[in-house]
């Protein structure tokens, strides 16, 4: 975990060594507050089991690898893991081959709180694979964490069958350095994100999306097997002006950021303050995602589209505008808290989340109405 203070200024920090869903259990952490994730993913299983048929059957003597890039620490991720595998194992079954052995890699950045996703694991069952399909409380496939940024590689050249990775890609490597330079005409001020923010500083987002995604698009062509699959999920916007963000707009650039500029207001922080910080999150257009995946060339594209996701947050009581405003507080705060906390500290991240919910709750009726997600989906095997 990176130190805390007023001090701190994100923008220097090497990102990767402290970007992370909030980790733990509690009210605001990731893994009590990803279940409209697990809505969107489970939604598009349908295309997840498409992508499955068009891996090719390897021999049984081998280990059929899965890896889900930017697993985080909730749940989702192993019953996504558990899919894939219950999918392939009735695909082997069914071409009357005896399934071999499974491997799942869960990989995400090293400051992932891989301690709270390995505690919800079940045991591998260490029984046959029918036995172990058949249980809730076994698990049929070998596990083992991978930290490290997707952006670069991961695994030994050939060594796995299925890459799923689902909204991380949006995820920058880093904030431009130019949306942080005062002396540049991308430079971001009176803003912590791109929704709304003028042509150069979208732009310079873009431009690092398309160097991120390229990176990744290299790295996984060299890690996977002939005849592999990728599945990837990521925040996507319909519009074709990187300045609307579409949902990720209205999740960071409305309520999120009108409580940046309260804490301004109060002097609780400085506006160059509020300025040094920016979340390094993308939504791309269909057309972004397509020109970096055909101009690196290493993949086919099978399908590619964008999907409707819904919202962002599940909520018990529709009519209960202060769980909303708590909802679209905790929402924001289990995959941004890590880095808030970081730039301001623990104290004044709780009065900035504190506005959030407040704000949200007065808005509440509108945020239900309003606030959806599109996501890019992709399945691709190599070329």
């Amino acid at each position: 975990m990176a130190p805390m203070g007023d001090n701190v200024v994100v923008s220097n920090m090497k990102l990767e060594r402290m970007l992370s869903m909030k980790g733990g259990k509690g009210e605001a952490s990731y893994a009590n507050n990803s279940q409209a994730q697990a809505q969107h993913a489970r939604s598009m299983l349908h295309l997840l089991t498409e992508a499955l048929d068009g891996v090719r059957l390897s021999s049984p003597e081998l280990p059929f690898v899965v890896a889900d890039l930017g697993c985080s620490c909730g749940s989702n991720t192993i019953y996504m893991v558990d899919v894939i595998i219950k999918h392939m194992t009735k695909r082997y079954e069914e071409g009357g081959c005896e399934p071999p052995e499974f491997s799942a890699f869960f990989s995400d950045l090293p400051s992932n709180d891989f301690n709270t996703l390995f505690q919800l694991l079940p045991p591998y069952g260490g029984v046959s694979m029918e036995e172990c399909l058949a249980s809730d409380n076994h698990r049929s496939y070998f596990a083992a964490g991978v930290p490290g940024s997707f952006y670069r590689r991961l695994f030994p050249a050939k060594s796995v069958d299925m890459f799923y990775s689902a909204f991380s890609l949006h995820w920058l490597s880093q904030v431009p350095d130019v949306v942080l330079d005062k002396r540049s005409t991308a430079y971001n001020k009176g803003k912590i994100f791109i929704h709304g923010a003028k042509e150069t500083t979208a732009n310079a987002y873009k431009k690092q999306f398309q160097s991120d995604l390229g990176g990744f698009m290299r790295s996984r062509s060299k890690e996977m097997k002939s005849g592999g699959s990728m599945f990837l999920v990521c925040l996507g916007r319909t519009c074709s002006d990187p300045t609307d963000q579409g949902g990720a707009g209205l999740l960071f650039g409305t309520h999120f950021q009108d409580a940046w500029n309260d804490l301004v207001k109060e002097g609780l922080i400085t506006s160059e303050k509020r300025d040094k910080f920016n979340i390094p999150v993308y939504a791309p257009s269909l057309d972004d995602f397509k020109e970096v995946v055909e101009a690196d060339g290493s993949f086919i594209i099978n399908k590619l589209e964008v999907f409707r996701g819904g919202s962002p947050l599940v909520v018990n009581h529709p009519g209960d505008a202060a769980e909303i405003g708590r909802a679209l507080a905790n929402s924001c705060r289990s995959v941004s808290g890590v880095l808030v906390d970081a730039h301001i500290g623990d104290h004044l991240s709780d009065e900035l989340f504190s506005r959030v919910a407040s704000r949200a709750t007065s808005q509440a009726k509108e945020l239900l109405e309003q606030l959806q997600f599109f996501h890019i989906v992709a399945s691709l095997s190599l070329a």
